[in-house]
């Protein structure tokens, strides 16, 4: 098909101001004007006629080698391929209107070969919608990958082509957030500076009303309180980027995945501490916690079980306390799957929160599917807590709702997770204990396990984890009473020929224990009548 290249300008006759074109005199100059160049394409199905031309080139090598870029794309399908031809043309006629860069030769013959849109032009916000509207996963879980794009992804990546998106775009994006994370810590600090000042100020006194009135006016401008992104959620956004370039690499969209490259800090998942007296005593003058994840010693659990004796829900404070179960699975667990004839359960649903709605779903992995026994006090406990469920379908009568969970409300229906939480958190409060979180009420389940000599493996398998590697990495943290019991047994498995500090004080108190006896019946014998020594004449 005709190309060609030629050089025009854009001068204008003064007189009329219509272009010169080719009569312009400064043409004969080398640097007046630029290039051109022009390609037939194949004709349009109608026969109608259409061409890629571009203007602007500064030298004519620059224009030739555009030009022998369209013959180059133009020649990767045999004219016998009519499918093919038209492709190309119309990819090609489409890049010349919108003036973008022509696509490259390789990338072009890769796509036409996988079935692909010739032209990359699909955004990373264009594809993380379309990945999202056909994931068929589990609401929540669609959930957190929503907030996930919408809140980091579409604002800081959406607009890039897919096909364009680099490591470097991912590590620009992680830096900003971390930026943002220290401005919003900054006002964050500011705002919360106000808030104290504001609770000094006294509100009686014309002057002291005044200054209340100027801080509240600063609080309403300045933003509110806001949470930073961790680690763990920068994690998270990395993960779901991932999942969705993964997917348009299994398409064959992709090559390749920048988010698998990316560079981010680790996250360390705290360990689980106990609540040992002088960590009481510590927590006691400064309120702090020494970790998020506190257990409480089998004393403090026990105390707490007490306090709550009288609790409707104290049968789910005793099952979650001794057996592990998670929040949610607690709430969804229903009669029909709790065998207490042969003390054991099977945790087969658990309820989730999607948002603050409740639904009710499976397990989140297969490990979460199981059976976990049942000791014979948990059992009584449940026997009476079933008892008193009777009791209340009766009181409530036709206004019960029959959910058939063992944890229900006072009307029968679904416990709300959250709620749960918030109610656990204020019987904490009122017991005066040292605080914990519900989930580590399930902690303390899994570390008196792991106290009381229960193989590894049970524990696992008690608390649904996938893997036993997971049970030790997380509960590595023992009661001081154990771990002085271990650490005795392991010296004693050493001989030494040396004598201990404790050992040579012991010696030496029963060395001068029997000096002490000898001197005393010494004496005695001394006093007794006829035993005594006549003196030397």
């Amino acid at each position: 098909m005709k190309g060609s290249t030629h050089r025009r300008c854009y001068c204008r006759d003064p007189r009329t101001g219509k272009p010169l074109g080719k009569s312009c005199p400064k043409l004969s100059g080398r640097k007046h004007g630029s290039y051109s160049i022009r390609q037939e394409l194949p004709p349009r199905e109608d026969g109608t006629r259409r061409s890629f031309s571009r203007a602007g080139y500064g030298s004519l090598k620059d224009a030739q080698a555009d030009l022998d870029h369209v013959r180059a794309l133009l020649g990767l399908v045999d004219s016998d391929d009519p499918e093919g031809v038209a492709l190309i043309a119309a990819m090609l006629e489409e890049v010349g209107d919108e003036k973008t860069p022509l696509p490259d030769v390789e990338e072009t013959r890769r796509r036409l070969k996988s079935g692909q849109d010739l032209i990359g032009r699909l955004t990373v916000g264009e594809w993380l919608d379309r990945w999202l509207a056909g994931k068929r996963i589990r609401k929540s879980g669609a959930s957190r990958y929503e907030t996930d794009i919408r809140v980091h992804l579409k604002p800081r990546l959406g607009h890039l082509r897919l096909d364009r998106l680099r490591v470097s775009h991912l590590t620009e994006m992680f830096t900003a957030i971390a930026e943002a994370n220290a401005v919003i810590l900054e006002e964050n600090a500011q705002r919360q500076a106000l808030v104290d000042e504001l609770a000094t100020v006294p509100w009686k006194g014309a002057e002291h009303r005044a200054r209340r009135r100027a801080l509240r006016d600063a609080l309403r401008a300045m933003p509110p309180f806001r949470r930073v992104t961790g680690a763990a959620t920068r994690q998270r956004v990395r993960a779901t980027l991932r999942a969705a370039l993964n997917d348009a690499i299994a398409q064959q969209i992709l090559t390749f995945n920048p988010a698998a490259h990316v560079e981010l800090d680790p996250v360390r998942k705290p360990k689980a501490l106990v609540w040992t007296d002088e960590r009481v005593a510590r927590w006691e003058q400064t309120g702090e916690k020494p970790s998020p994840v506190m257990v409480w010693t089998p004393q403090q659990t026990g105390a707490f079980l007490d306090h709550v004796a009288d609790d409707r829900l104290y049968a789910m404070w005793h099952l979650i306390a001794f057996r592990g179960l998670r929040r949610g699975e607690a709430c969804g667990q229903s009669w029909s799957e709790t065998d207490l004839a042969r003390h054991t359960l099977t945790v087969t649903t658990q309820l989730v929160q999607d948002g603050w709605d409740v639904e009710s779903s499976d397990p989140k992995t297969d490990s979460g599917f199981r059976v976990v026994a049942l000791d014979d006090d948990t059992v009584g406990v449940l026997e009476r807590h079933r008892k008193q469920q009777e009791a209340d379908r009766a009181e409530w009568g036709s206004a019960w709702v029959e959910t058939g969970h063992v944890f229900t409300q006072e009307d029968g229906s679904w416990l709300h997770p959250g709620k749960i939480t918030d109610y656990f958190e204020r019987l904490v409060a009122s017991s005066g204990l040292p605080p914990i979180r519900l989930h580590d009420l399930r902690h303390g389940a899994a570390t008196l396990m792991l106290a009381a000599g229960v193989d590894v493996k049970v524990v696992s398998d008690t608390l649904g984890h996938s893997d036993t590697r997971i049970t030790r990495d997380v509960y590595q943290s023992v009661f001081p009473e154990v771990a002085k019991d271990a650490a005795e047994a392991t010296a004693k498995l050493v001989p030494l020929q040396r004598k201990t500090e404790a050992e040579e004080t012991a010696r030496a108190a029963e060395k001068a224990r029997k000096a002490a006896k000898k001197a005393e019946r010494d004496r005695a014998k001394a006093k007794e009548p006829g035993k005594r020594k006549k003196p030397k004449k």
